[in-house]
């Protein structure tokens, strides 16, 4: 009966494996980068790309190589995704994204040109995706942003911001709350950054940019004051986690309030909703400063360690700077 036994059980395990195949390389991959385990990422992507790799996996790495602050390498894997698959906007996307970090850090000359491909990028995934918020985003702030000799403006950025309200009207309020600023027009920007609030289905998040707002007029009891309203907005919406990595970086910035940027980012990396665009590695080492400031060494170590085991050569979290 045993033997019997043991066969139907070995029996079930093979149809359990046959019903239930291992998970593609690519999604673990996708699922690592979200959580911010960066050495994980590059360890399921690099036998890929070896072997010979898709334009995802070069995006997927570009991505990765991208949170980890390695410019020069993004824009290699994000300039061979598009090579491969050059009619997908994201990709497109992407490369503009490492693009502009490598020109943020060049010189005048090479910052000139790299600053056209930008353009040309995001363009391209405008046009590729025009119903993608993050890709008339992009060109948006591009626009607003980018002096007339690369293309840039302010009447190019108002084009975008048209299209976007009628996408998604939270991120055209915020859209148009950032010409207003280039324009020097501050409270016009204060109504379309409290309008994207009333707009917003997550409204945590254009609660932080408000903060934002207020930290770069240096308004910091109403900055504070929107932190906190986003906090407790994030607390009631399970997918604004990446506002708490949000508002602490604003608090962070300020140097105000340690004890709730730090329970804001502990609560972010306690959350299932991390995402790439707030890197729990880059969290754990916000987190250990925040923890000396607090006079809680051991807590510090703790979380620069944390850092290090998600991406061990991520510089901020081998020397604690950031």
């Amino acid at each position: 009966m045993r033997v019997v036994a043991g066969l139907v059980l070995a029996a079930a395990t093979v149809l359990a494996a046959t019903a239930e195949p291992q998970r593609d390389p690519l999604a673990q991959a996708n699922a690592a980068l979200q959580a911010g385990e960066a050495d994980k990422a590059l360890g399921l992507l690099d036998p890929l790309l070896q072997s010979g790799g898709t334009a995802e996996a070069h995006n997927l790495k570009c991505r990765v190589l991208y949170i980890l602050e390695r410019w020069d390498a993004a824009v290699g894997e994000c300039e061979q995704a598009v090579k491969l698959e050059g009619e997908n906007g994201s990709y497109h996307l992407w490369l503009g994204r490492a693009l502009g970090e490598k020109a943020d850090r060049a010189s005048f000359l090479s910052a000139y040109s790299l600053a056209k491909r930008v353009r040309a990028e995001f363009e391209e995934a405008a046009r590729l995706s025009p119903r993608d918020p993050e890709a008339l985003e992009a060109v948006a702030d591009f626009y607003q942003s980018a002096p007339g000799v690369v293309g840039g403006g302010l009447d190019k950025a108002e084009g975008v911001a048209g299209r976007l309200e009628k996408i998604d009207p939270a991120r055209g309020h915020e859209l148009r709350g950032h010409i207003a600023e280039e324009r020097k027009d501050y409270g016009t920007a204060e109504r379309e950054y409290k309008q994207s609030i009333a707009a917003g289905a997550h409204p945590a998040f254009h609660w932080m940019t408000l903060a934002s707002f207020y930290r770069r007029r240096q308004r910091w009891d109403e900055m504070e004051s929107a932190v906190r309203s986003g906090d407790s907005a994030a607390g009631r919406d399970r997918k604004a986690a990446v506002a708490l990595y949000n508002g602490a970086s604003v608090l962070w910035q300020t140097k105000r309030d340690p004890a709730l940027a730090a329970k804001m980012l502990e609560s972010y990396l306690a959350s299932p909703a991390k995402t790439e665009e707030a890197p729990a590695f880059v969290a754990h080492v916000w987190l250990a400063k925040l923890k000396e400031q607090l006079g809680d060494s051991a807590a510090a170590g703790r979380e620069r360690a944390a850092a290090q085991a998600l991406a061990h050569d991520y510089k901020p979290a081998q020397d604690g700077k950031h």
